[in-house]
């Protein structure tokens, strides 16, 4: 079904059924558009997307652009959201924690641009969507007052791959932020580019009334779990990675340059009863090429109510531009086979270093 204009958007949108596919003309469907209990069936998505991509329709001048509550087997494609006030597109479970909330949802090749001003204000806002995939999307300049590229809060069982997202380096924005009991999650060959003070935030400091599923008992509580943050490159920004209140994530296989001030942060922001210390952060098999002048603490920022000895450094390749003699970072535990001072630009005898360029 092809539709010229919001109108017939949401006349479709009404009408939809499983399988079916509603094309978006070329133009702007303005936004603040929201939608409730779209389902698709497995095998048999909704599929929501620009009938030309080079052409593609385009959510602007609103608060917000398309607003999603329990919707299941939906694919949003070729889309372009931006001079948005508030999120760029917003999904989540219709406030039933306890319930299904969103799933099985993809998002592909969407261009999120110019969306909030100085405050909270996100490219993507999940809350409580499980089993979902975010693909080659582009965001650029979000919120700048605690907004994220990508927020996610009690999401689980979600994949975040080969997106773009770029900034100007705010110090209080976020590229991708994992949340509120989010779980079993996949960051992976992502570019960050100056996305902010923490360009992936595993965890971070959420309400116990937003928690999916609810909190129940006395805990072990943890903002994020099993969270893998594998093969992206970051380039500048504050800190690449922040570990905050996680119980369990790794870190492998990333390209980070020319951080601001650390490579990675351990810190603890939710310190309410039954959660416990951030701990079991992995991270190995990373390249880092950083400037003695920018880096701080020997390049790892570690937080009160931490259990920073839990952390394991591995085969990592460390790198100071001006004086690689400086370049042994000063880590919580002992690194097993790092590389400390060698260009890794002239070298291919450690693992990721074969795959390292400078940035352009």
């Amino acid at each position: 079904m092809l539709v010229h204009d919001a109108a017939e958007l949401k006349n479709a949108l009404r009408a939809a059924q499983p399988g079916d596919r509603i094309l978006l003309a070329e133009g702007s469907y303005g936004g603040g558009l929201q939608f409730a209990d779209l389902h698709g069936e497995e095998g048999r998505p909704i599929v929501i997307a620009s009938a030309d991509p080079n052409k593609p329709a385009v959510f602007r001048d609103a608060k917000m652009g398309l607003h999603f509550s329990n919707a299941a087997f939906v694919e949003l494609a070729d889309l372009v959201f931006t001079v948005l006030y508030s999120n760029g597109l917003n999904i989540d479970d219709g406030g039933v924690r306890t319930g299904p909330g969103s799933h099985h949802l993809g998002l592909q090749r969407l261009r999120i641009m110019d969306v909030g001003g100085g405050g909270n204000e996100d490219g993507i806002k999940l809350s409580g969507v499980s089993d979902f995939r975010i693909v080659g999307c582009t965001i650029e300049r979000w919120g700048t007052g605690g907004g994220s590229a990508i927020d996610m809060v009690g999401c689980h069982r979600g994949v975040v791959r080969d997106c773009l997202l770029r900034h100007n380096s705010p110090p209080n924005a976020t590229g991708v932020q994992c949340k509120g009991g989010t779980t079993d999650m996949e960051i992976s060959r992502n570019r960050f580019e100056y996305a902010g003070g923490r360009a992936v935030n595993i965890g971070g400091s959420t309400g116990r009334q937003f928690f999916r599923p609810p909190l129940t008992g006395n805990g072990p509580h943890a903002e994020a779990r099993d969270i893998r943050v594998e093969g992206n490159t970051f380039v500048g920004g504050v800190a690449p990675v922040t570990f905050a209140g996680v119980d369990g994530a790794v870190v492998r296989f990333n390209t980070i340059e020319r951080p601001g001030r650390w490579a990675l942060r351990i810190v603890q922001e939710n310190r309410s009863p039954g959660f416990v210390a951030c701990r079991n952060g992995e991270f190995t098999d990373n390249v880092i090429v950083f400037e003695e002048a920018r880096w701080a603490e020997g390049g790892v920022n570690i937080g009160s109510s931490t259990a920073p000895a839990t952390f394991k450094f591995a085969r990592n390749w460390w790198y100071c531009v001006e004086r690689p003699s400086r370049s042994q970072p000063k880590l919580p535990t002992k690194e097993i086979g790092g590389v400390y001072g060698r260009d890794p630009a002239a070298a291919k005898d450690v693992a990721g270093a074969e795959a390292w360029k400078p940035a352009k």
